[in-house]
């Protein structure tokens, strides 16, 4: 019989702390071009307000459903960063959320230890929704690839770039 493979959900669903903790949900304040966000959810749902819109402001200063539901009034004609629009839910638009989640996890130590600690597990993204709403701008797959090489570049290396 082939050993069963062990995962840890990274959702706010996780029975796991660590899962929790690596969370997009959670409040984790970080800096990114200058720019407080309390969360990388409320990035994530920020950006799909144009700049100078009260809700890109609102929601970049939230975390968890809150941003979430702020993020479910925008109408996704695209994400807006330092004065540009790139097209919603583009390779473009991935690497921006990209540089985002590594910098939350560049900037805490406590966060680069408990990413760490999840060496030998396959990271998945499950929020017991189901299936993957058509308006998801960031899919699970791209989310878990990016924590996996960050942590292959903290083990490998003890860095996150």
């Amino acid at each position: 019989m082939a050993p069963t493979e062990q995962t840890l959900n990274i959702s706010s669903t996780s029975s796991d702390w660590r899962g929790l903790a690596l969370s997009n949900f959670g409040l984790s304040p970080f800096v990114l071009d200058g720019v407080l966000f309390a969360s990388v959810e409320g990035f994530i749902q920020g950006i799909k307000f144009r700049e100078g819109d009260p809700q890109r402001d609102a929601a970049f200063a939230s975390s968890g459903w809150p941003a979430k539901h702020l993020g479910n009034t925008a109408d996704r004609s695209g994400a807006y960063w330092d004065g540009a629009c790139l097209p919603y839910g583009s390779p473009e638009h991935h690497r921006l959320v990209e540089r985002a989640i590594r910098a939350r996890i560049a900037q805490s130590k406590g966060l680069q230890a408990a990413l760490k600690s999840t060496v030998g597990l396959t990271l998945i993204h499950d929020t017991g929704a189901g299936a993957v709403s058509s308006t998801t701008s960031f899919p699970a797959s791209e989310f878990c690839r990016i924590l996996t090489d960050m942590r292959e570049e903290l083990l490998t290396s003890g860095l996150v770039i």
